[in-house]
């Protein structure tokens, strides 16, 4: 095989691979060797056909094949003999005119993964922010399980329902046309009423019936309801009230805690505090990170492949015109999102650098996922899988490295990030839950972001705060461009489409719930190994993870 290099400009590398057709026949040769013993043809005994007229009867397939297995050999030992680092999967084509039998042309083209500087994660300074847990934060929480646990008793017959109350009713949804809706019609279903659960109007219109009333109900649909076809729509309810119960007293005692199952109020306290602390240590451990990340993004800056900025760019525009279809004036959100297009790109580009920083500092560093954890995250991820397609979907992730390197990611930068923070001087500071909340939420807190897997979205500086649809922040910068110890040095296939969530069972009509969303989990970063890409004969498809059913 003779290589020339055509292009050497930036992050770009572009190559002319030529494969001889004595390197192909050669291939051919071999494969014959390997299939001879097993061809049966009529007049030969099994395993004796000759390899002359196995080659011409098979001849032009099996070429194809050498061709293909020669091509992606090539590649590989293209990537290999000149150390590149592909950021994304190479781009491989054969040259026009190739005829079977003859040498073979390839052009090779591909960005890759820049030298990213040596990490400056010495004198890193962070606040920690820490909330102590409130004794009226925990009876709050008490008092919320008390309500829940209340006990309704029945009322009288001629007793008129009003707000706290818990009516019982069957109910038959019409359009404005008279017409019974799918999912608008349901039996025994309890309506705490003020609980705020229901469509506008639904329990305002309760208040005042009786045990065996009869009554219409008009309502009017969200213009956010997640039933297309119904939002902002109005309709009608008939009503039958099955019961009317009024609420007993919600007590704080050892009876409630007996009743969730603890010992003891003692014990139901100690672990609501438990939680709260967890909760407020995750708010102090975002805020860190941002601020960390805000840290890093401001010492390096470094030129990054736009193959990967591409490709994370496109994942948050994705993510921000599903999130606009959802909006009360869909038209306006995207004309909003339009008018920032380029505030997304530079996000883009920030994740992208962050991530390769990460990567670059984890292995570094000695940072890495064991055998042990990976194991751990893969049963916890199987646990959202029916029982029967748990074992398909472990073996899927076990046979898809992407798979595994999008479940791994998180944890990896998780990891990275612990260690920066052990490295950091770090600094307490009380402050109430509310200031570590806004300081999570301002602008100052985070420059400019990417993608989180577990906290609120960035935006541009420049957008308002209420609007929904924005791309994620810098929390989960491993999520998109930054892999495990073994990755950057091998990245290929960081493009991956995100997965799409799986619909969620439809709520009764009723519910006043917003469109369900789609879990957007950006491409896992850059594929482990690097795999010479599969032109121009395509590889198998890989197989499907099992559907995610929701209860």
């Amino acid at each position: 095989m003779q290589t020339v290099e055509t292009l050497n400009e930036g992050l770009k590398r572009a190559f002319t691979l030529t494969i001889t057709a004595k390197d192909i026949d050669a291939k051919v040769d071999v494969e014959l060797k390997r299939l001879a013993p097993q061809m049966k043809m009529p007049g030969f005994r099994p395993g004796k056909v000759p390899a002359n007229l196995i080659r011409k009867m098979h001849g032009p397939a099996l070429t194809q094949d050498a061709l293909n297995s020669a091509i992606q050999e090539g590649v590989q030992t293209l990537v290999a003999e000149k150390q590149l680092r592909p950021a994304m999967q190479p781009s491989v084509e054969l040259e026009d005119g190739y005829d079977l039998g003859k040498d073979a042309v390839v052009k090779v083209e591909m960005e890759v993964l820049p030298q990213v500087p040596a990490p400056a994660i010495d004198g890193l300074k962070l606040e920690r922010l820490t909330v102590p847990v409130a004794d009226d934060a925990v009876t709050e929480q008490l008092q919320k399980f008390a309500d829940q646990q209340k006990k309704w008793d029945d009322a009288a017959d001629d007793y008129v329902a009003k707000m706290g109350d818990l009516v019982t009713v069957d109910f038959v949804g019409k359009t404005a046309d008279g017409v019974a809706f799918e999912g608008g019609t349901g039996t025994d279903m309890g309506v705490e009423l003020g609980s705020g659960r229901l469509i506008p109007g639904f329990e305002d219109q309760l208040v005042g019936v009786k045990t065996g009333d009869d009554k219409v109900l008009n309502v009017t649909f969200p213009e956010e309801y997640q039933e297309k076809s119904l939002a902002g729509q109005p309709a009608t309810f008939d009503i039958t009230v099955k019961s009317v119960k009024t609420a007993g007293e919600s007590k704080i005692d050892e009876d409630l805690a007996k009743s969730l199952g603890l010992e003891s109020l003692e014990q139901l306290t100690g672990l609501l505090k438990g939680q709260i602390e967890q909760e407020h240590n995750g708010l102090t451990r975002t805020h860190m990170k941002r601020k960390l990340l805000d840290q890093l993004a401001e010492g390096h800056d470094f030129e990054v492949p736009p193959s990967m900025v591409e490709a994370e760019f496109n994942q948050i525009w994705s993510q921000l015109q599903h999130e606009a279809t959802h909006e009360a004036d869909p038209e306006a959100a995207m004309a909003e999102m339009e008018g920032e297009r380029d505030d997304y790109r530079k996000i883009a580009e920030r994740r992208v650098r962050l991530g390769l920083l990460l990567s670059e500092i984890g292995q570094a560093n000695g940072v890495e996922v064991s055998n042990q954890e990976m194991q751990r995250l893969l049963a916890q991820a199987a646990q959202q899988y029916p029982a029967e397609q748990r074992q398909q979907f472990m073996q899927y992730v076990q046979q898809e490295p992407m798979a595994a390197a999008q479940l791994r990611a998180p944890l990896y930068e998780d990891k990275v990030v612990d260690f920066l923070f052990e490295k950091a001087e770090i600094t307490d500071r009380e402050a109430t839950r509310e200031e570590l909340e806004a300081a999570i939420e301002s602008e100052d807190g985070f420059a400019s972001g990417t993608h989180t897997h577990d906290h609120d979205n960035h935006k541009p500086k420049k957008k308002a705060a209420a609007k929904k649809a924005k791309p994620a922040s810098d929390e989960a910068a491993s999520d998109d461009a930054v892999t495990d110890e073994a990755s950057a040095s091998d990245a290929t296939d960081e493009a991956k489409p995100a997965k799409k969530a799986p619909a969620k069972k439809k709520s009764a009509p009723v519910e006043a719930e917003t469109a369900v969303t789609e879990s957007s989990p950006v491409a896992a970063e850059n594929a482990e190994g690097t795999e010479a890409a599969d032109a121009p004969v395509k590889k198998p498809r890989a197989k499907k993870a099992p559907t995610k059913t929701e209860a």
